[in-house]
This record gives structure tokens, sequence and C-alpha cells, in this order.
């Protein structure tokens, strides 16, 4: 089994390789990765520690992030290299002031493991969620590096549960700990005859449950907005903005910011061509005051600024439902607002969570989508949907103290740790 994992390795590489000239992301993927080692060895201080921290993108990274931001604070002295697996996590937060440094990951082979290792010298390993490489684990496991899995989360449906899964369930044992976001997922681990496994809960909460303190002020979208009522779309793509495009027809009284997830020129144009009159957020200031009041829909063609948007909400529409699953229902909810998404939810327990407090909305056409905006209408149903989201998110946050405390009291981090 290791041969054909070794072969999908080279193969899934080959094909991004193959296609990188004609696929924007593939292109980032592979050019991030020319040189790599030989940069890392040039940069980083093997002689010195590091904590590394590794995301699969974007959504992981704001996972784990309220756990770096501890570490930070607590103990400024640490180093800490984060690295990435996909573009989108990479490109945008390759400046982030939380990291000394940030890479991508080197393909998972064995020559790669060991010389990324060897160049940073890390004595603690902290992966987000998911993302399991065996040589890296191997690697780390050879050296006694402790590897924690921070806000893990499984289903009965994956390969490690499955009667053909030996080989994946190696690579879990590997893990030095487990922090779990439920019940379910300690209960599975411990199945398969892993014990090294803990409940602490979903590490988002604690970041977004900030974020209605934190928010940074948008002038523009508070321009735009006025004191009219606003749906916010974030992360959103085509099916999703089709069926906004539809809704805000028959609601004219209402304004619409929408963030996509995508802020390529191709699909900026799509949006423009749907929504012919919208405001573009990066030419906000050559409108006119009256233009600005009259428009019904922003467009934001930046990344960054989502969850600060978020303020200027009445119901948010989260983007993905109809694609591969929804984003981030969380950032959301926080501001006390009910949540819309598209069907491919079930995945993503926060999301069966609101649905069942009431908070969050699933639908799957537009006569739906028409049917829970109406409803929403009613003052009393939006402010007791709106509440209960917010409950939500305040009710499970603490998970990063936990893990914290797991780390203070084996000595991973500070001085004793070094």
């Amino acid at each position: 089994m290791r041969l054909l994992y070794d072969l999908g390795i080279f193969l899934y590489g080959t094909l991004l390789r193959l296609i990188a000239p004609f696929h924007a992301k593939a292109k980032l993927w592979v050019a991030g990765r020319k040189g790599l080692l030989k940069q890392i060895n040039q940069t980083v201080d093997s002689n010195q520690k590091h904590i590394w921290f590794h995301f699969a993108s974007l959504g992981e990274f704001e996972q784990g992030r309220s756990v770096m931001e501890q570490i930070k604070q607590r103990y400024p002295e640490e180093k800490i290299i984060v690295t990435f697996f996909s573009p989108s996590g990479y490109e945008i937060r390759k400046n982030t002031d939380l990291a000394d440094y940030v890479f991508y990951l080197p393909d998972d082979t064995a020559a790669n493991a060991r010389k990324f290792l060897d160049a940073i010298n890390p004595k603690l390993a902290i992966f987000t969620k998911y993302e399991y490489w065996y040589h890296y684990f191997d690697a780390l496991e050879k050296r006694g590096i402790r590897l924690l899995m921070i806000s893990a989360i499984f289903r009965e449906e994956q390969l490690f549960f499955k009667r053909h899964g030996g080989f994946y369930r190696r690579i879990l044992k590997k893990v030095s700990f487990f922090f779990t976001q439920n019940m379910e997922s300690v209960h599975m681990l411990k199945w398969i005859g892993i014990t090294k496994v803990g409940l602490a809960g979903d590490t988002r909460f604690d970041r977004v449950v900030e974020l209605p303190k934190t928010h940074k002020a948008i002038e523009q979208a508070k321009e735009f907005v006025g004191d009219k009522r606003v749906l916010v779309g974030g992360s959103t793509w085509p099916a999703d903005e089709e069926l906004i495009k539809d809704l805000l027809s028959r609601y004219p009284d209402w304004k619409a910011i929408i963030a996509p997830h995508e802020i390529h020129d191709e699909h900026i144009a799509q949006l423009m061509k749907l929504f012919p009159s919208a405001l573009r957020f990066s030419k906000f200031g050559t409108y006119a005051a009256e233009e600005i009041a009259r428009e019904q829909v922003l467009i934001i063609d930046n990344i960054g600024m989502l969850s600060s948007l978020y303020y200027y909400g009445d119901i948010a529409y989260i983007g993905g439902g109809f694609g591969a699953g929804i984003h981030n229902t969380l950032e959301g909810a926080t501001y006390g607002m009910p949540v819309i998404f598209g069907p491919k939810y079930e995945k993503f327990k926060e999301a069966m969570d609101l649905v069942e407090l009431g908070a969050g909305f699933p639908i799957s056409s537009k006569e739906e989508l028409e049917h829970i905006f109406a409803a929403l209408q009613e003052p009393e149903k939006l402010k007791l949907a709106g509440e209960s989201a917010k409950k939500y998110v305040h009710t499970r946050s603490g998970a990063t103290q936990i893990i914290m405390k797991y780390l203070e009291t084996e000595k991973l981090i500070g001085e004793n740790g070094s």
C-alpha cells in the first residue's frame, strides 16, 4: 500500500506540473515548490528550534490561528514556521505576522520529509483538522518529535475506518495526541485502537467569537449600506450568485454585499455581467453619492475583508453549498445573523448544529431561498434566529485554552520545551 501511496503522490505532482501552464492554481502550486528546499535551507536557522504549524489551506489557517496567537502572546520568544499545501492559503497568508517563516509544504516523499525536518529543526508539529502525510508523520515519529492534531474531526465513511484502511490507520497512529471537535471522533479513534485523544472542541470558535469586538471598520461598506437592510454573500460561487440575483429582484429594498470565493478577472467579469449596475469595491472612490445610495449590489474584488463585512449585514448567505461544500458559517453567525446555505452541508458539524437550532437554513432551489427569505422578513423570527446563532458561537469557545494547557503541562512550549 505504501508503494501505491508514493505512486499517488508522484502522479499528483506530475499532473499539476503538466496542467500548470493552463491552470492558475496549479501554476502557483508548482512555482511555489520550485527550488523550495534550497530556499528553506538558505532562509531558516537550523540551529534554532521551531514550532511547525501546517495547514491545508486558508480555512485551516483561520482554524489554527487562535493557538498561534496565544503562543505568540504568552511566549514571544518562540519561533513559528507555517506551511501550506494549497495556494489559496499560502498566497493570502504568506506575510502573516504570526509566523517567522511561511512556506509551501514540499511533496510528501521520504527524502523531502528528511531534508525539510533537517532544515526547520522542529521541537513540535501541529496540524489542523486533517491532512495526514505518511512520510512527514513517519519522520517526526522517528525523531521523537511530538505531533498534535487539533480540531480533528472524523466520519465513518473515511478510509481510516474501512477494513482495507490499514495503511491509513498506521498514519493516524503516528500522531502523538488528537484534540477532536466532537465526542463521536473520540469514540471512532478509540474504536481503531487510538487512545491518545481528547475532546477540546473547534478552535475556530475562539477566533470568531472575538470578531464582533475586533472587526475593522469599512467606511465604503457603511456608506453603501446606509439605512438599508443587507444580505452579505460570503465566499460565493456562480450557482449562489444566480440565486442571489433572482432574490434581489424580488426585494428591491434590500442591498447585497457579495464577496466571491474567487476574485480573478474572469469571475469578476461574470459577476458584473450578472449585476450590470453593481459597484466594485476597488472603484468605490469613483462613484457619486447618488449612485452609491441607488445601487443594490456591492462586489468585493479583494481578499481578507469578509470577516469584517458581516458586521454590516442582517442575513448571511454562505457560498459553496452547490459545489464541494459550504464555506465558513461561523463568521456570519457570530455577528448574530441567521445563515443561509446550499444543500451540501452535512459534512460540517457547525452547519448541522445551526440548522437544528433554527439559526441555519439550507436551501436547494430559488423557491426554497425565497421561502426562507420571506420568513426572515418577520422581525421576531429574524431576531430569534440571529440570537440563536450568536449564542451557539459563544457557548462553544474554549478549545484553544484546553490545547494551551496541554502544551504548557507537557512543557512543549516556553524555555523548558526548547
